[in-house]
């Protein structure tokens, strides 16, 4: 197969043109050509009245050899990648033990599924409920303000990110193309095949649930097992390396080989580890608001006249501003066509974040606005992050009434240094509500000074981003884990043999795609590890 980048179609090209150009780029005659398929799409939106949708295409051609030595090296052709994943290992006929995975977001189902697949046969323990249940206790704190501990956006089958917009797209370096097995594995749990090509694929909460259930389904057929409502309260650490882990309701597990794949929020266990002399460090994370805008704004402003085109979808946006007292500010997580959700995994502490379903045809877009924060801004020890998190959840939750209804403030409000005792034209979809307040204290005065600048300048980018009826809503502080569980070569922790620091809990990844990698690459470890048993 040959690969050809880089071809450049209108919008609403006729079906045959994408053939056409094809040919065209090799040089050959149609009847040359056995088949195609499309390895990549996205667009160029750089000019709003003509945007371009542009194509990688994977070609079948007859003397494929010939074709390859006249055009290497010019009009973007080359031979199509091996993107096909090869496992690292199989596992003995007869296992002396088994890997134990704490957690079942994305890293945990991951590296659960590859163990499972190359015959290790994992135990897996979430603290939480399998995945439909845990939906209904989610809808417990957006319908009747009842949050529960173990069971929320946070902690339960499929992880935070069940809870999100589905985006499946990182920045991160793949030259082993483990990318591409994620997306193959969630083709095969149902996901939509254009995840496959389209270039920012996404698919949206309710799909997930589906999808999270058909891989434990596939783990367990492999010899996996499951085991829900299974926090980990306690591990042991024997001469330097992993012993056992200990459950909340006293079961004790025998485990020298575990993938710790916990997620951003498990503070507890953060400082179980702590206490068990697990190395950790702190590390930079983000703290900030949830803003809405009415979705066609968005759509105008990056699309101009093709706005609400079905191939494009809604639109999304990245911003980022570098503040004058030295603080950087960007959106995260953007969310089109979704809403703002409650995030929070403990009592008395309110904390937002976005979703999306696969349409993202709700009538807001949503992002988080977050500042950077560093170590030096919560000096105390590793876990200080947690602290800090917790004080201005706890505060949120106070401005927000005390029932988990979260603070909110116009955007005109806001810039002005004005409370808010109303809100506009754009309708907050946070539930189970919101608060009209002055979220001036609801963060560090750095962070309110270096939003209120980047607000205008984010304006100059999409024209009605500081529009004055806008909504923020607080607080966004769950961007990333606050800590990092350092690691070794083997991706061990450095001090703890057979304990395996994975996911964005441990600091090794930001999203699903990211998160889904490293549960890849840590199973490759573990099954390696293993062997040399």
């Amino acid at each position: 197969m040959l690969r050809l980048t880089e071809i450049s179609l209108p919008l609403d090209h006729a079906e045959a043109a994408l053939a056409e150009a094809v040919i065209a780029r090799l040089g050959v005659p149609a009847t040359d050509v056995v088949s195609f398929t499309v390895a990549r799409r996205g667009f160029d939106a750089r000019k709003k009245s003509g945007i371009l949708l542009v194509y990688s295409i994977d070609v079948e051609v007859r003397d494929e050899a010939g074709v390859l030595r006249r055009l290497q090296g010019r009009n973007n052709v080359m031979p199509t990648p091996d993107t096909e994943y090869k496992f690292v290992a199989r596992a003995p006929a007869q296992l002396k033990s088994r890997p134990v995975v704490i957690g079942t977001g994305p890293c945990g189902i991951f590296a659960g599924l590859l163990l499972a697949q190359m015959g290790f046969r994992p135990i897996i323990l979430e603290r939480g409920r399998a995945v439909r249940e845990r939906t209904r206790d989610t809808w417990d704190l957006w319908r009747r303000r009842e949050l529960h501990p173990e069971s929320n956006v946070q902690f339960g089958e499929g992880g935070a990110g069940t809870f999100s917009d589905g985006k499946l797209y990182s920045q991160i370096k793949d030259p082993r193309h483990y990318g591409r097995k994620v997306l193959t594995e969630f083709v095969k749990a149902a996901a939509p095949p254009e995840i496959l090509y389209v270039s920012k694929p996404h698919i949206g909460t309710f799909r997930l649930v589906k999808m999270v259930e058909l891989m434990r389904a596939t783990i367990e057929e492999l010899g996996g097992e499951f085991h829900f409502d299974a926090r980990v309260d306690d591990i042991a650490i024997h001469d330097g390396r992993m012993a056992s882990v200990t459950l909340a309701s006293g079961e004790v597990i025998e485990a020298n080989h575990v993938v710790l794949a916990i997620g951003h929020s498990a503070r507890d266990t953060f400082h179980m580890l702590h206490e068990r002399g697990v190395f950790i460090e702190a590390k930079p994370f983000s703290l900030g608001f949830r803003i809405e805008h009415p979705q066609s704004l968005i759509d105008r402003a990056r699309f101009g006249p093709s706005a609400g085109h079905p191939v494009l979808g809604a639109a999304d946006y990245k911003l980022v501003h570098h503040a004058s007292n030295g603080r950087a500010v960007y959106s995260f997580c953007m969310c089109p066509g979704g809403t703002v959700v409650a995030a929070s995994s403990e009592p008395g502490m309110v904390v937002t974040n976005g979703m999306s379903q696969y349409s993202r045809n709700e009538r807001n877009a949503n992002s988080g606005i977050v500042v950077g924060i560093t170590p030096a801004d919560f000096p105390g020890g590793p876990l200080a992050g947690i602290a800090y998190q917790r004080q201005w959840e706890a505060r949120a939750f106070e401005l927000g009434g005390g029932d988990y209804s979260a603070p909110a403030q116009t955007v005109g409000d806001f810039l002005a240094g004005h409370p808010s005792t109303s809100l506009g034209d754009v309708v907050p979809s946070y539930k189970p509500g919101v608060q009209a307040c002055d979220l001036s204290s609801a963060l560090p005065g750095f962070a309110i000074e270096a939003i209120r600048e980047a607000l205008p300048a984010f304006d100059r980018q999409i024209a009605g981003f500081a529009m004055k009826d806008a909504v923020l809503t607080g607080v966004e502080t769950r961007t990333s884990s606050p800590i990092r569980i350092r690691r070794n070569e083997q991706l061990q922790s450095m001090n703890v043999r057979g304990l395996f620091p994975a996911g964005e809990g441990a600091g090794y990844a930001g999203g699903i795609m990211s998160a889904a990698i490293d549960g890849i690459r840590v199973a490759e470890a573990v099954a390696l590890s293993m062997l040399e048993q």
